[in-house]
């Protein structure tokens, strides 16, 4: 069996080379339907649109990304096809919950937020939101949850928009990006949800770059209707709004879910799915090295806006923290 692999997932090389007869290490972003014609299997992250353009005519029968999500694959087209995908949901939850912990307390140093009579609202509560609640009411904060698909099941304790817009001082997103439908999230934040906001409170996006609408963001911050923002996920990467960049308190290249515990998570679990779907077996214990757990993204936030040019650089070469 042969491999394409994206070449920025870490520590996957000596197990998949270990696993299949070939294997071919690419760029994600530059992983061609000449490169997957003759492939069985695609290793991949965001950068690699995995639809009828890329596999049509290839003989792939499994897709694993090595993200939590995957807007990036054309799941209809893939279903239809007869190929195999999975991702890596809950996978650097934890990474993401330390960023937004991070960003929290210097609000506190660098802004005078009070965590203690501030009201956070997190939109979106599955792996990653339902961590960043608990860790906020540990902070001593009031937490509102929004979560439309759980709260339709019947799940009590969550809020609409409307109630987010009126009552809260933070506003952190961590929903998928999904684009038509009922729980369509693009553009959630837009300039009717943008404008609504009562309480001037501070703006968090580390889910999708896309669930925020940049020019309505930009009005909004313009006006007075937010304090400030911190952008980890931006539209249109890696050409992202300078505007935006310079006016946000963080900008960040989109690491916010960047921890060597949360790649090696996403890199077994992608390896895992692999083995389960061909019915192989393997020691696929990871042990990420040793490296520092103090995080603050203002090193990152100052990398990016010196050189925003260098946002994919950024990505694809950025230190992977550990988590605590």
């Amino acid at each position: 069996m042969k491999a394409i692999v994206d070449d920025k997932i870490p520590y996957i090389r000596p197990f998949i080379q270990n696993l299949v007869d070939e294997v071919l290490f690419l760029p994600g972003a530059k992983i061609t339907a000449e490169d997957v014609r003759d492939a069985d299997i695609l290793i991949v992250r965001t950068r690699t649109l995995c639809n009828r353009s890329l596999l049509e005519g290839s003989r792939v029968r499994f897709i694993a990304t090595a993200t939590i999500g995957y807007d990036h694959l054309d799941t209809g087209y893939l279903e239809q096809a007869g190929i195999k995908w999975t991702n890596c949901p809950g996978c650097n939850a934890s990474s993401v919950e330390q960023y937004i912990h991070s960003v929290l307390l210097l609000l506190k140093e660098k802004k005078g937020l009070d965590l203690k009579n501030a009201t956070i609202g997190v939109v979106g509560v599955g792996h990653v939101g339902s961590r960043v609640a608990r860790m906020a009411k540990d902070l001593g904060m009031r937490v509102l949850l929004n979560d439309p698909p759980r709260a339709d099941k019947g799940e009590q304790d969550f809020v609409d928009l409307e109630t987010i817009a009126r009552e809260c001082d933070v506003i952190t997103f961590h929903t998928p990006l999904i684009r038509e439908g009922k729980y369509a999230t693009f553009h959630l934040a837009n300039e009717n949800f943008l404008f609504s906001l009562k309480r001037t409170p501070y703006l968090i996006n580390s889910s999708r770059g896309e669930v925020v609408d940049t020019a309505s963001l930009l009005a909004s911050l313009s006006a007075g209707k937010l304090k400030d923002a911190v952008i980890d996920t931006w539209e249109y990467e890696p050409n992202i709004s300078r505007e935006l960049m310079s006016v946000a308190f963080l900008a960040t290249p989109h690491i916010a879910g960047y921890s060597a515990d949360g790649k090696a998570n996403a890199t077994r679990m992608s390896l895992e799915a692999l083995c389960r779907f061909f019915g192989m077996e393997a020691d696929l214990t990871i042990l990420p090295p040793e490296g520092p757990s103090d995080y603050d993204p203002t090193r990152d936030s100052e990398w990016l806006k010196a050189s925003p040019e260098k946002f994919e650089w950024f990505r694809g070469n950025y230190p992977l923290r550990r988590e605590i």
